[in-house]
């Protein structure tokens, strides 16, 4: 989630990524054809071995594909990670307002062939909603698409919150024609409440029942479903919200599910894994994890991994290496079949976008394999730091 210590105040969020690319030569490959094989041949014509080349090629796999990738694969400011794969087949990140050359973005949006090299390109919502045009809050997207139409949901605080201060984040859906956007807001919230209780919403269509879920929740609060209605951009009529996983009461400041939030489902029979994170996202008393529950039904009830297996937690991503406070994240599956957990963590040797910024607020964005065991998700020894294999994109 973002900065609860802001929640009041504007926020300046990130900086401009490092661009990183990278171009083959093909000259000693053409040299190995040339010189090595052919001795006593016909000289190859132009024409030949340039056909030759490209049948080779083509039948090749990409290094993107064959290589390595190392985190944080998108080296700036991008807190809490929805990653998508659009009709385009490219994947789409989208993450919690920022700032770029000294501009405010109000949903950030990155573009990548593979998972592992990302490139940000603009404002999803450029266009501030009319309910919140004084405001700038605008937190943990998610996106999904739908008959043509992407559907862009996120919290934003309502310019009536800055009249009275006892109200607090709302729920809000935008939609549009294209990945990248422009999304434009529906023209009113969703949903609104008191403090940050409406955050962090994630839409999930059911294999099972084709039900139309949405998930969100924190706030000290449990986190929570309600059916959507067939429109998606309000809830379904009759329709009332379920409590899924519940914070932890608990002084212990280790314990990580004293809050909960950042909800992801995602469906592997016979299961529905729901991934949350707590207890606090970011700042000088940062101390994150990302856990996960599971259910046969995507309504609950759910069982945590500490409940289910008597593990002394339900954590599955925790501080390692360089990293702290790794969470709120999304799951992708590459081409291979394998899953991926995408999150933002900090680098605590650069644990800050500017000088004067709080400790602890440059989130960047990573990348992880789960390996799935005994019918639970672990992540493949991260947060990593060295080199892994890449993502399968084709």
């Amino acid at each position: 989630m973002p900065l609860r210590a802001l929640f009041s105040a504007s926020q300046s969020r990130g900086n401009s990524p490092r661009m990183r690319t990278s171009r083959r030569s093909s000259g000693g490959f053409i040299r190995s054809w040339t010189g090595a094989g052919l001795r006593g041949s016909a000289p190859i014509r132009p024409f030949a071995l340039l056909l030759l080349v490209a049948l080779t090629a083509c039948a090749s796999p990409r290094a993107a594909d064959t290589g390595t990738y190392t985190n944080p694969v998108l080296d700036a400011d991008f807190p809490d990670p929805t990653v998508i794969r659009a009709a385009d087949g490219m994947y789409y990140a989208y993450a919690t307002q920022g700032e770029r050359d000294g501009a405010k973005v109000n949903i950030q949006v990155a573009r990548s062939r593979d998972l592992a090299e990302w490139e940000r390109i603009g404002d999803a919502l450029p266009a501030k909603p009319r309910w919140a045009s004084e405001t700038q809050d605008f937190w943990a997207p998610h996106v999904s698409e739908h008959g043509g139409t992407y559907y862009l949901y996120y919290s934003a605080k309502p310019d009536a919150a800055v009249r009275d201060t006892t109200r607090g984040l709302c729920l809000a859906v935008a939609t549009g024609s294209r990945p990248e956007g422009p999304f434009v807001d529906r023209g009113e919230p969703l949903q609104c409440g008191p403090g940050f209780v409406n955050i962090d919403p994630m839409a999930f269509d059911d294999p099972r029942t084709g039900r139309r879920l949405l998930y969100w929740g924190s706030g000290f609060g449990p986190i929570k479903v309600q059916e959507l209605a067939p429109d998606r951009v309000s809830f379904a009529a009759g329709s009332r919200p379920v409590d899924l996983v519940h914070p932890v009461p608990t002084a212990d400041s280790t314990d990580y599910q004293r809050l909960v939030e950042g909800a992801w489902v995602t469906y592997r029979a016979p299961y529905y894994y729901l991934f949350y994170s707590g207890d606090n996202c970011c700042g000088p008393r940062a101390h994150y994890a990302a856990m996960v529950a599971r259910s046969r039904s995507a309504t609950g009830p759910f069982e945590t991994l500490a409940q289910a297996t008597g593990a002394p937690s339900s954590v599955i991503l925790e501080r390692g290496g360089h990293w702290t406070a790794p969470g709120h994240n999304s799951v992708i599956r590459d081409a291979r079949g394998d899953d991926w957990i995408v999150y933002h963590a900090v680098d605590v040797r650069r644990p800050r976008s500017r000088p004067t910024d709080d400790v602890n607020t440059r989130r960047v964005m990573l990348i992880d394999r789960l390996v799935w065991t005994d019918g639970w998700p672990r992540v493949d020894r991260g947060p990593s730091t060295e080199p892994r294999a890449r993502p399968r994109t084709r």
